[in-house]
């Protein structure tokens, strides 16, 4: 017989352990069903062949029993050799045709499954790319990722999964059922006297190792999360300079303990369900083979009859088991289709218009009388990725008022003030990270709202104080402004930026792996890569956010260097910190609480005796002290 129907009870325990009745109690949006089923549409004749391969092998599974009796009956009792090998040579067919259409079966599986996941994570992936800075600011890491791989496959075991198990258990139980009634219904009745015995302990543990794996998964999400701080380099550090390493210890162990200990309960409650349903499995064959057996003497029944409604039985059992839970896993897949269309839905605020060009130059900036609020929670992100979204309850406070000067090409303007008074949120809106709520941002004269993102942000480059390389290469760090760039241009953008000396002596060169977030490298020396990058990019408009700040004297007179090679003939916006780097900029802002407090030259704004003025000799009263 096939070998399918005796994988019921490995499959059954698989799916209830992940059912829940949470899920049964979700309520699904209205058309989730018609669009799940629109997304499988370009997949619709793999699907198809699928189901026909499925029911093909179910239907065929039912065959070998049928055959065995009249083996038993007409061959070997009737001592008819020629029909007992015969009969022996089709059901050895029949289990190569069942194996080959098991391997076609799950290449189609595999293609429709994979398929459907790629579609998923790349539309997932693209989507949240376009999500306004707004977005990743209030979003967890952790749960976006796993929408787009917990979920994501959850979803697609709508197609490949449930589907499959629907379809296949369906077939296969309604054939085996005829098979026995036609063969004996007395005894198919006697068989089914067992179901609700064999149902109760299937639906019991079933939802006690539901339970039980909901634990497991959020320990293995409490350790996963230990693992991921402690072991990234900003947390390793921290870990070392306190001296934690003690306390860690017993804090991961802890949780490591909490995880065994709720994965050997798993593993016996497992057992015991296997055990259990084998028992009553076993005792259904036992009442076949004792009630039938006793037919089969008194005459009224042949042993090649009993043999096959035993050998049918065997089939009977799983797929009442897979049908008992398609429920809940029907609905598992819905809800993991249901937050997956759930970020996909979630438009993002910052987009190109209908109508949106193209930028041309000139390489100017201009603020006309702009002011800002930063987003509410619920315009930016969603409630299920993030803590606060739920509870936060903030009014929405400006951050910047009537923010009015003008940057002309080639042109050095820069930003000073106390820390929070808004001078890298005015950076933000030039290449629309956000958008004013009053008033108009114009980058070559144009509102940065009627430009496309994609130029807009060829036109603009930026170097923060935390500049950010990826775990990766020197070359393909550098090589992310502009990928065609030669192997001489790497170099003489490093030269420039007074870092190429460095990356000349490294052993590596160029294929040197700078680590997580440059942590390889110093300070001065992320810093230097970064404006390295900036000048492969080469924009007309450079925005620098505080590129000096926390650099010791060394390091920051090597990338001031670099910095003004890279302002050179360009429209640059500076944040400062230190005041002495921004002495020769063409106009001065003083930002203040949201506000531009005073603008004009170094000299003016000293002799105003202002808020530069003030801010100017604390800085020059501390470099004396030092």
């Amino acid at each position: 017989m096939s070998m399918r129907g005796l994988g019921g009870f490995g499959f059954g325990l698989g799916r209830l352990s992940r059912s829940d009745r949470e899920v049964l109690s979700h309520k699904l949006k209205k058309g989730l069903v018609r669009r799940v089923i629109s997304f499988g549409k370009p997949y619709r004749w793999q699907v198809a062949a699928l189901l026909i391969l499925v029911i093909v092998g179910a239907a065929i599974g039912v065959v070998p029993p049928l055959l065995f009796k009249d083996l038993i009956d007409n061959g070997v009792l009737g001592k008819d050799y020629g029909l007992v090998v015969g009969l022996a040579v089709v059901v050895a067919v029949i289990a190569v045709v069942d194996a080959a259409l098991s391997i076609i079966q799950r290449w189609f599986s595999a293609r429709v499954g994979e398929g459907l996941i790629f579609d998923l994570r790349t539309q997932v992936y693209d989507h949240v790319q376009r999500m306004p800075l707004a977005f990743f600011s209030r979003t967890q890491t952790g749960k976006l990722v796993s929408r787009l791989n917990s979920d994501v496959i959850g979803a697609q075991q709508a197609f490949t999964g449930t589907m499959i198990t629907v379809v296949s258990s369906a077939i296969t139980l309604i054939t085996t059922l005829v098979a026995m009634v036609l063969l004996s219904w007395q005894l198919t009745v006697a068989a089914l006297v067992l179901l609700p015995i064999f149902l109760i302990p299937a639906r019991i543990m079933g939802r006690r190792l539901a339970g039980m794996t909901r634990e497991q998964m959020q320990l293995n999400g409490e350790l996963s999360e230990t693992m991921t701080e402690r072991f990234s380099v900003s947390g390793a550090l921290l870990v070392k300079l306190f001296g934690r390493g003690d306390d860690e210890h017993r804090n991961f162990a802890g949780k490591a303990g909490a995880v065994r200990d709720i994965s050997v309960g798993i593993a016996m409650n497992g057992r015991l369900f296997v055990t259990a349903l084998t028992l009553v499995a076993a005792l259904a064959t036992a009442l076949v083979y004792g009630v039938g057996g006793a037919i089969a003497v008194g005459g009224a029944l042949s042993v090649g009859t009993l043999t096959a409604l035993a050998g049918l039985l065997t089939r009977l059992y799983g797929p009442l088991t897979q049908l008992t839970n398609v429920r809940i896993d029907v609905m598992t897949a819905l809800v993991s289709f249901e937050r997956v269309f759930e970020v996909l839905d979630l438009r993002p605020m910052i987009a190109d218009r209908d109508d949106a060009r193209g930028y041309t130059g000139p390489a100017t900036i201009a603020f006309d009388h702009v002011g800002f609020s930063y987003p509410r929670a619920d315009e930016v992100s969603l409630a299920s990725l993030e803590l606060v979204a739920t509870t936060e309850n903030r009014p929405d406070n400006p951050v910047l008022y009537d923010i009015d000067f003008r940057a002309d090409a080639g042109q050095t303007v820069a930003l000073v003030g106390p820390s929070g008074a808004g001078k890298t949120t005015i950076t933000h809106l030039v290449a629309r990270l956000y958008d004013p709520t009053s008033g108009a941002v114009r980058v070559g004269d144009s509102d940065v709202r009627d430009l496309t993102l994609e130029s807009l942000h060829g036109a603009v480059g930026y170097v923060t104080q935390d500049a950010h390389l990826f775990h990766d290469t020197i070359q393909n760090n550098l090589r992310y402004a502009r990928p065609d760039a030669t192997d001489d241009q790497l170099w003489r953008a490093l030269r420039a930026a007074q870092v190429g000396d460095l990356v000349g002596s490294l052993p590596d060169g160029l294929q040197t792996v700078v680590g997580e977030r440059g942590y390889r490298l110093s300070g001065g020396e992320r810093q230097r890569l970064a404006i390295a990058r900036l000048l492969l990019k080469a924009p007309p408009i450079v925005v620098l956010d505080e590129a000096t700040a926390h650099l010791d004297s060394e390091s920051e007179v090597a990338v001031q260097r670099a910095l003004d090679r890279a302002m050179e003939g360009r429209t640059s916006l500076v944040i400062a910190h230190r005041l002495s780097t921004v002495r020769n900029a063409d106009q001065i802002l003083v930002v203040d609480h949201g506000r531009i407090v005073e603008a004009g030259d170094h000299d003016r704004l000293i002799a105003a005796g202002g808020l530069y003025a003030e801010l100017y000799r604390t800085q020059f009263a501390e470099k004396m002290e030092g």
